[in-house]
């Protein structure tokens, strides 16, 4: 299969960096959300990104810039979103109903050759894929934020996914520049939030406990295991809303092993989510 056009479903921080490193590899995207509000809002996040950190610092002229935004279209119309696309890459929010309620759209929609992707983070592939008639054509390619800096994507076969399938999703992701690492059973968390969402909860209760502040968890982390990032500030990028439910998709599957820190759930609930809100385990609301 020759990929010219790739849907991505989402115009949030995911969707738009996921647009945005299609587009700049030569690709034609479009970018779908449920209101124009986002859709511009995405649009406006890709436009200013490629002015920072391209064409000011000269990697990239106007012009260059410029046709990379015009290989997006961005649109709040399904249909219209996913004709022409060989692959569909989805990007809403993580909740099974909604991936549910979003897959049955697309296989009703899209033809039976197109390929749907998602970039769910812990999600199960084959749950996601069982409201569908192509099971063989559903797969997860899971980025990481931001998309168009992180090297890694997850791959990830439901049940029924085919070689084909695969391939193509593989070779993609390559094309983009990524490294992939392949999940070889449909596992909550998959890989790397298995392994990371492990050390996050471990990082909070350190904090809950009083044995260390954020900043020392994140350097011992950054120091002591070459992370480049420390989980206390990895969380408040992310998210802690998100990190909270991953963490309790984890708990559902393995058990006490995950266990949410009552830090990530107070945090959450209180709507201190980090980065988004102004405030996490670190302070935003002065930068």
């Amino acid at each position: 299969m020759e990929i010219k056009k790739v849907c991505v479903l989402g115009a949030g921080t995911m969707g738009y960096g996921i647009t945005q490193l299609l587009a700049l590899n030569g690709y034609e995207v479009s970018m779908r959300d449920i209101e124009d509000r986002f859709v511009q809002n995405g649009l406006n996040a890709i436009k200013n990104n490629l002015q920072k950190f391209l064409v000011d610092k000269g990697k990239m002229t106007q012009d260059e810039a410029d046709k990379v935004m015009a290989r997006i279209k961005g649109t709040v119309d399904l249909k219209a979103a996913v004709a022409g696309a060989q692959v569909v890459i989805e990007c809403v929010p993580e909740a099974l109903s909604l991936k549910h309620q979003t897959f049955k759209e697309l296989d009703e929609l899209c033809p039976p050759e197109t390929i749907l992707a998602t970039n769910t983070s812990s999600l199960s592939i084959t749950e996601i894929s069982s409201v569908t008639k192509r099971q063989d054509k559903v797969i997860g390619m899971h980025f990481f934020n931001p998309a168009t800096v992180m090297k890694l994507v997850e791959v990830i076969p439901c049940a029924k996914t085919s070689d084909d399938t695969y391939q193509v999703i593989k070779d993609l992701a390559i094309k983009l520049g990524k490294e992939v690492i392949t999940v070889q059973k449909d596992a909550a968390g998959f890989i790397v939030n298995r392994i990371f969402l492990a050390i996050c909860n471990e990082a909070a209760k350190l904090v809950y406990e009083g044995i260390a502040t954020p900043e020392d968890v994140d350097k011992g982390c950054q120091f002591g295991l070459g992370h480049s990032m420390g989980p206390c500030r990895t969380m408040d990028l992310t998210g802690m809303d998100i990190v909270y439910h991953v963490i309790q998709v984890l708990q559902s599957e393995f058990g006490e092993t995950f266990h949410p820190c009552p830090l990530i759930k107070h945090r959450a609930i209180a709507n201190e989510l980090g980065v988004k809100t102004g405030k996490g385990f670190y302070d935003y609301s002065q930068k």
